[in-house]
């Protein structure tokens, strides 16, 4: 595993690391044994993942936070050894469970979240993907700047909603200094925020990669008669839709595996990773066998020039995201 500052953060984090929304969502991703998710973030930290990405909404309708638990957990007495970042504004538990942008909300989030992930202080603090700069409410900086000043906070990220609404407030909070980190979705089919990717990196923003594997379709997994368990995500597409992802992703594998990228998952984060203002590119698996075999694309070669180029040329569309 390699490593990379998140920007002006100064942290030091691996270039791949685990998002934890499958352990805590059994109604998108079923149920996960306690056991079974230990071991996946036992068998992470073994790799030398270092970023841990959780949210309060990672949870069910009955409890907030069941990821952020077991994260804390799974980390235990290693939580010193690790960075990280959950979020804030988006919940179960509440009865206006979106955008909650303000800052009485903000600071019942963070001590809801310090107590679920049994620690002291949250290295990075997403807004939960606002939709729009009218969710914000002024008072929410005044509460992060306290929450701040006492260690309870780090640094401040806002993970990515879309883009024609948020693209310009998100360039205006990292020139403003509001912000330290953004979290991106970023794959090889779905490159929209791109150009502003770059100039965040550009301006000492810390870049978190998500989806980047198209919630399964650039792993490989899924063929064109895949049918998807009712409520989950990938179960909106239509049958046309499901063929023209599968073919696209058939089309980047025999471009991009090779000897030292032995799975389309494989090639599909180090595609992401090669992007230089990427800090680090998420993992959301809860399997450890697929957690590891992600984490070996920090230790592939980059991509040639050449290869890059093709794989430009055969992106003709985006694709959307979870």
């Amino acid at each position: 595993m390699k490593y990379r500052k998140l920007g002006r953060t100064g942290l030091t984090v691996s270039e791949v690391s685990l998002g934890t929304w499958a352990f805590g969502s059994p109604s998108i991703y079923g149920s996960v044994d306690s056991s079974e998710a230990h071991r996946a973030i036992r068998g992470a930290l073994d790799a030398g993942i270092t970023f841990f990405d959780t949210a309060p909404l990672y949870g069910t309708k009955e409890a907030d936070g069941i990821a952020e638990q077991v994260l804390g957990a799974g980390l235990g007495a290693d939580r010193d050894k690790v960075t990280i970042a959950t979020k804030f504004g988006r919940y179960h538990s509440r009865v206006h469970t979106n955008e909650l942008f303000d800052g009485e909300t903000l600071v019942w989030s963070v001590e809801q979240s310090l107590k679920r992930l049994g620690t002291d202080r949250i290295d990075v603090l997403f807004f939960h993907s606002p939709t729009h700069p009218d969710k914000i409410n002024d008072n929410v900086w005044a509460a992060m700047d306290k929450l701040k000043q006492s260690g309870k906070v780090r640094f401040v990220g806002t993970s990515t909603g879309f883009i024609e609404h948020t693209g310009e407030m998100t360039k205006m909070w990292a020139k403003e200094g509001r912000i330290d980190v953004a979290q991106i979705a970023y794959s090889l089919t779905y490159r929209e925020w791109e150009p502003i990717l770059n100039e965040l990196g550009s301006l000492g923003v810390g870049i978190v990669a998500r989806e980047s594997l198209a919630n399964g379709f650039l792993a490989g997994v899924f063929n064109k008669d895949t049918v998807f368990p009712a409520g989950s995500l990938n179960s909106r597409y239509s049958r046309e839709e499901i063929i023209e992802r599968v073919e696209t992703t058939d089309r980047y594998k025999a471009l991009l595996v090779r000897k030292d990228i032995q799975s389309m998952a494989q090639a599909a984060m180090r595609w992401v990773i090669d992007n230089p203002y990427v800090t680090t590119v998420l993992s959301g698996s809860r399997k450890l066998d697929e957690i590891l075999d992600c984490a070996r694309a920090s230790d592939a070669a980059p991509f040639t020039a050449e290869e890059l180029a093709e794989a430009r040329r055969l992106h003709v569309k985006d694709f959307s995201p979870a």
